[in-house]
């Protein structure tokens, strides 16, 4: 887990995973994040609603001396009881009293962290964003992790391709029907 820490919102990285705080791997990591405009103005109020602090970590416990929030909390006591929940509305440790069987309801799967971090690539990679400004904003040291694990393939893109390729094939079969009917 990255912790950012507030410093004028220039964003300095620190490497937390299970209280264990490191350096980045790489000097791309270290870089600073691309941040669009409407998240900039949400992190502004989200900076003031905390008091304007110049330092610490941004998003911290509510303690006296804050410490960086656990991803793994905030997935177990947020994330995931909104997600996995009945048809009916209620929890499944909430389910037992139902006059009926638990089933999920179509809310989301998980797909972990890193599921934002590849959305985010598939996305800017579906606007047409080169592989290599991707690879920058995400900060990868090597292009082809970007490629290999972060864009994924849309269906949309696939089918669009699909059509682009029966269009072709349709126009060449067209003119090639034409010639030989003379």
């Amino acid at each position: 887990m990255q912790v950012i820490k507030f410093c004028n919102l220039l964003l300095q990285h620190l490497v937390i995973w299970e209280s264990v705080t490191n350096e980045p791997k790489t000097r791309k990591s270290k870089a600073p994040v691309p941040i669009i405009a409407p998240l900039q103005r949400l992190l502004d109020q989200y900076r003031v609603s905390r008091g304007n602090p110049a330092s610490g970590p941004m998003f911290a416990t509510m303690k006296k001396t804050p410490t960086p929030l656990s991803l793994n909390n905030v997935l177990n006591r947020q994330i995931l009881p909104v997600l996995n929940v009945c048809v009916c509305g209620k929890a499944a440790a909430e389910h037992d009293k139902e006059d009926h069987e638990y089933q999920r309801s179509e809310r989301p799967q998980w797909h972990g962290w890193h599921a934002f971090r590849r959305g985010l690539a598939t996305n800017l990679h579906d606007l047409g964003v080169a592989d290599k400004t991707i690879q920058a904003i995400l900060r990868h040291a090597n292009v082809q992790v970007t490629q290999n694990s972060y864009i994924k393939t849309l269906d949309s893109q696939s089918i669009a391709a699909m059509r682009q390729l029966e269009s072709l094939v349709d126009v060449k079969m067209l003119s090639a029907s034409s010639e030989s009917s003379f």
